[in-house]
């Protein structure tokens, strides 16, 4: 059974430094852009440079994280970008934007892409449909247990599954609550972390109701290596260089049988200890935060656990040659599997006293000291009455390992073929002539669904909904029938979807790619939803080229950005609703009162009301405000078609909602202006 590579972070060279000494396989790091932690240190052009040879020379590879959505004003600057680290040998990408996939694939047509966990991958289906993108290793979401994952490794595609570290309330990509709040965007690399504010189902404004408890699985690294996970990642570009010498200390020590240190990793960081709670499929006693003792346990840590990566570690054992000939220069020779270095120096001296034998030289070429080597076999052949002093073999010495060194990082610098494309917008930017927007309606009940019938250009229902009731007064061509946003048993739902799609269904919701990849299958016209993230003009193209009819359009861009769009696929926007601000596996009501005393919403610290909508599967924690463009629909010129977005509406408030009137209630403009960092 192969052994998964240990993945650790890296915000910064210490903590790179850290991750190699302590034995990582590979690394994850992010450059002063485009990177989902823009608050790391991260890495400059420059530092890229030194950390791609580092890794290389430890024989680790190097990913970097690319992995927040770009703006059509960036794909340039991202482009070329691409094409340097793709020159200094960057094993991999990390993506999420796909047509930040699709502008690496042009640029650098070999380059190796990984799936970015905020993709919300969850099933089967969206593995191998983002497998024939091209993608060479996926990240799942990290809300799937253990069965789920075992489908999944069973696909002809990497995985890489989070093993350690902080665990977002929300699936990753889906979460929009510190961009609404803040301006913040967690798919831009900006989060704000609201979610470890207070919130409160009872009242209590200390509670932190969407603060999970850190995930450790390292005490189950047994049934990750048997379900064939590629790739243990670790996470924390955040976390300090202890925190990760740590991590991978205790990941190889499981890794190798040994038990891990569960208290020291709580020592250096922890909320309220470790949760295994998604992959054991338990989903009990997951919430935490960070306590007055977790931050005391890691200051007294700290200097302990500095001296794991104090020191280089040895990565490969050399075994050395050295000819000490008379009338000749001094040549040493080393070898590593494949790969040897020569260093030559002076010719030898006459032995005045004692000649240099080859247990001087085994000696002197063992010293490695702090390089990534420890000695093997050293052989010699020597002529006798010859002396060489042993500061001109500690010289050489250290002359063949700096050679060595660089052979090794350039035998381990990937090739890539680098072109000469430049980004130029696809498609076209085909304004709206009509002063009318056509409503889609996203309905949660059947009176819902009956009052938007005949006004809505089509009425959005969630699969459960659909009801001989249903089909009464609204005909299936006019329904775009709504999947679960997160699947938890891929076969029923497929086989539901099967069903409907027989029965004259014709269009899906399409939340993810898995909903995609299933509703492609089957047959379904594919309709995107704003969880897509569809976020430039690339993206959009590259959706209407795998097939979507359309799209709506990322929440988090402006007016602006959405006029700009070049494409020939129709797009729409959400124009009215509560904006779902995080899809969770989590109930946080549950946890903190229960159900029985459920009143269906939480309040934040300045008691703002928060709906949270629950199902047998998932929640959703809605805004405390309703997005309402309504009044605006003649500033959204490159928008083809609305979204409502309904909740507790009434018959009659769906109908106002369809025909843009201004709700009573508190409104929002959402992003459409401010935007976000």
């Amino acid at each position: 059974m192969k052994r998964p590579e240990i993945l650790a972070p890296a915000g910064s060279m210490e903590a790179l430094t850290a991750a190699l000494r302590t034995g990582a396989d590979a690394v994850y790091a992010g450059g002063k852009e485009f990177s989902a932690r823009n608050n790391a240190v991260n890495f400059t052009n420059e530092e890229l440079i030194e950390a791609v040879r580092l890794c290389h020379i430890h024989n680790a590879k190097i990913y970097l994280a690319v992995n927040t959505l770009i703006s059509d004003s960036e794909t340039e600057k991202f482009c070329k970008y691409i094409k340097f680290t793709s020159e200094i040998g960057t094993d991999g990408y990390i993506v999420q934007d796909l047509g930040a996939a699709h502008i690496i694939r042009s640029a650098v047509p070999n380059a190796v892409l990984h799936g970015s966990t905020q993709l919300s991958l969850h099933t089967v289906s969206g593995v191998k449909l983002l497998k024939s993108m091209g993608f060479e290793r996926a990240v799942p979401a990290r809300e799937l247990s253990a069965d789920t994952l075992e489908k999944i490794c069973c696909e002809d595609i990497e995985t890489e599954v989070f093993v350690h570290g902080a665990l977002c309330m929300s699936v990753s990509g889906q979460c929009y609550m510190s961009a609404m709040l803040g301006s913040r965007s967690a798919n831009r690399g900006c989060c704000g972390q609201a979610c470890r504010l207070p919130f409160t189902a009872s009242k209590n404004k200390e509670f932190s109701a969407l603060s999970l408890k850190d995930l450790s699985l390292l005490e189950n690294t047994d049934k990750l290596c048997k379900i064939g996970v590629d790739s243990l990642k670790i996470e924390g570009r955040m976390k300090r260089p202890e925190y990760i010498a740590a991590s991978v200390t205790e990941l190889r020590k499981a890794l190798y049988g040994i038990p891990p240190d569960m208290q020291t990793l709580r020592g250096i960081f922890s909320r309220s200890g470790f949760t295994d709670g998604y992959f054991s499929g338990k989903r009990q006693n997951m919430f935490g935060v960070r306590e007055k003792d977790d931050v005391i346990a890691a200051k007294e840590i700290i200097p302990t656990l500095h001296e794991l990566y104090r020191r280089e570690r040895a990565v490969f054992t050399v075994d050395f040659h050295a000819e000490i000939l008379k009338n000749k220069p001094i040549r040493i020779t080393a070898f590593i599997g494949g790969i040897s270095a020569e260093a030559t120096g002076s010719v030898p001296e006459t032995a005045k006293n004692a000649p240099t034998d080859s247990e001087t030289v085994k000696k002197q070429l063992s010293k490695l000291g702090d390089t990534v080597f420890k000695c093997g076999n050293v052989t010699a052949n020597i002529e006798n009455g010859l002396f060489v002093p042993t500061g001109r073999l500690n010289e050489l010495r250290r002359l063949v390992a700096d050679k060595l060194t660089e052979k090794i990082a350039l035998t381990n610098k990937p090739e890539y073929t680098i072109n000469d494309y430049i980004p130029v917008m696809p498609g076209n930017c085909i304004c709206r002539t009509s002063d009318t927007l056509p409503i889609r309606t996203f309905c949660r009940t059947v009176e819902q669904a009956v009052a938007a019938a005949g006004i809505s250009e089509y009425v959005i229902i969630p699969d459960s909904l659909i009801t001989p009731e249903i089909t009464e007064h609204i005909p299936k061509n006019r329904i775009i029938i709504s999947p679960p946003r997160f699947i938890t048993d891929e076969e029923k739902t497929i086989m539901r979807l099967s069903e409907l799609r027989k029965s004259g269904f014709e269009r899906i919701f399409c939340h993810t790619l898995d909903t995609a990849s299933i509703g492609k299958n089957l047959g379904f016209k594919l309709h995107g939803s704003f969880t897509m993230n569809m976020f430039n003009s690339f993206s959009a193209e590259y959706l209407y080229r795998i097939g979507f009819e359309d799209c709506i359009v990322s929440p988090e861009m402006t007016l602006t950005q959405i006029n700009k769009l070049s494409t020939d696929m129709p797009v729409g926007a959400v124009v009215y609703g509560r904006l779902p601000l995080m899809l969770t596996r989590n109930c946080p009501i549950k946890n903190e009162i229960g159900c029985q005393s459920c009143k269906g919403c939480l309040t934040d610290r300045t008691s703002r009301t928060l709906p949270v909508v629950c199902s047998k599967d998932y929640v959703e924690i809605l805004n405390s405000d309703i997005i309402y463009m309504g009044d605006r629909i003649s500033e959204m010129k490159r928008v083809s078609f609305g979204l409502a977005l309904l909740n507790e509406e009434t018959a009659d408030e769906t109908k106002a909602a369809v025909l843009c009137r201004k709700p009573d209630s508190v409104i929002t403009r959402g992003l459409y202006y401010r935007g976000v960092m």
